[in-house]
This record gives C-alpha cells, sequence and structure tokens, in this order.
C-alpha cells in the first residue's frame, strides 16, 4: 500500500488535472484518503509546497517518459505517435494534460509557479523538435517543414485538444486535430497510418470516471 505521502500526491494530481489549483482544498485532500488535515500538513506544511512537489516529482517522471520513447522507437513518427498517446490516456482517464491544466490557472498559482510553468512546456517544445529534425534527417518528415513552427502545432493540437474532448466527452476530436498536424509533417510517399480512434459506439458507453464530477477551473 502506498505511504501517506505518496497517497496525497496521487490524490492531488488528481484534483489539480480535474478541479484545479483553486478548485480543492486540504479539507477535499483529506477526505480523500480518509485522513486529518493535520498529516498533511506534516508532509505538506503549505499547498505551495504541495503543488511545488508535485510538479517537480511530475516532471522527473515525465522526462523519464519522453526518453524511454525515444529509446522504444526508432521511427520519429512512432515516438509523435506514443507521445500522443500519453494525452490520449489521460482523457480516458478523466484526467487533463497537467502541463494545460497549470497553464489554465497561471493567474490563480504562486507567483514561481509561472516560470515552472513556461519550462514544463519547453521541455515538450524541444522534445518534438528533437524528433522532427530527427524525422527530416531520416528522410520521413518533409524537409521543408519548419521544426519550430510545427512543434507548436503538434503540441497545440494534443494540448488544446484535450480540453476540447475533455468538453465534448469525445476523444476523436483531439487524435483527429493531432493527425491533421502530422500530416504536415509527412511526405507523400511515406505518409503513416493514423492513432486509431475509439468507435462511436465505445465512445458513447464509456463510464466517465469519477474523478470527471466537477470541471477545472480555466481561463479561456
Amino acid at each position: 500500500m502506498p505511504d501517506t505521502r505518496a497517497r496525497l500526491l496521487a490524490e492531488a494530481e488528481v484534483l489539480l488535472r480535474t478541479r484545479g489549483y483553486a478548485g480543492f482544498s486540504y479539507a477535499d485532500l483529506a477526505d480523500r484518503i480518509a485522513i486529518r488535515k493535520a498529516s498533511i500538513h506534516h508532509h505538506f506544511p503549505t499547498k505551495e509546497a504541495l503543488l511545488t512537489t508535485l510538479v517537480d516529482e511530475y516532471l522527473a517522471k515525465f522526462v523519464a517518459t519522453l526518453a524511454d520513447i525515444t529509446a522504444t522507437h526508432a521511427d520519429p513518427r512512432d515516438r509523435l505517435r506514443a507521445y500522443a498517446r500519453l494525452f490520449f490516456e489521460g482523457i480516458e482517464r478523466g484526467l487533463l494534460p497537467l502541463c494545460g491544466a497549470l497553464a489554465a490557472e497561471r493567474a490563480a498559482l504562486p507567483d514561481a509557479m509561472r516560470t515552472v510553468i513556461q519550462h514544463f512546456f519547453q521541455l515538450h517544445l524541444d522534445w518534438l523538435i528533437e524528433q522532427i529534425e530527427a524525422g527530416q534527417a531520416a528522410g520521413v518528415f518533409a524537409p521543408q517543414a519548419d521544426a519550430l513552427e510545427t512543434s507548436h502545432l503538434v503540441l497545440g493540437a494534443l494540448e488544446g485538444g484535450s480540453f476540447v474532448a475533455w468538453a465534448l466527452d469525445d476523444t476523436r476530436t483531439m487524435l483527429r486535430a493531432f493527425d491533421a498536424a502530422l500530416l504536415t509533417l509527412e511526405t507523400p510517399a511515406l505518409e503513416a497510418p493514423s492513432l486509431e480512434a475509439p468507435s462511436p459506439e465505445s465512445t458513447s458507453h464509456r463510464t466517465a470516471p469519477a474523478s470527471r464530477r466537477t470541471s477545472p477551473r480555466r481561463s479561456s
């Protein structure tokens, strides 16, 4: 069984990615894991300390995940599809991307967190640029594509697509946005298959996770 600290971080992540930073309190967190608020303060004296620890640990895992995708998949197209699945799997669990959820609440976050959010997004973009340039060097991506601009397009399709998929309760919207972004990279003779979207039947009968009970706070 996970220790109290690990359980607190796991539940706080769910709350951040469903309700938003301003949408939950230590009382909510205490109710979810059946402990006293004083026990939470023992591990994390302030909510800001909780957020900082959560994001730091999440970022470390995210960097490791990107490294694993790079090592596991030789084809840059497969790397991009594996990256896109991270967003898809989050939405299937009823969770917005942490990066996007934090950015949507930028004005409500502690000042120190604003530079962390920028760093978070830059990690995404730097990795995407590397994969796009690798694909161009391998001849599987169009050489005329601008790696920086296309990295923004891919990230925007997945981050923004996640919010649209959340609102419509339809992950296919996010997948279509990603496929459209990927098509701008493909050379005509080497088009790669898209991610497989769920059928309308499977989407309509999917039960939303309990964490979807409350919509996240977002700025736009």
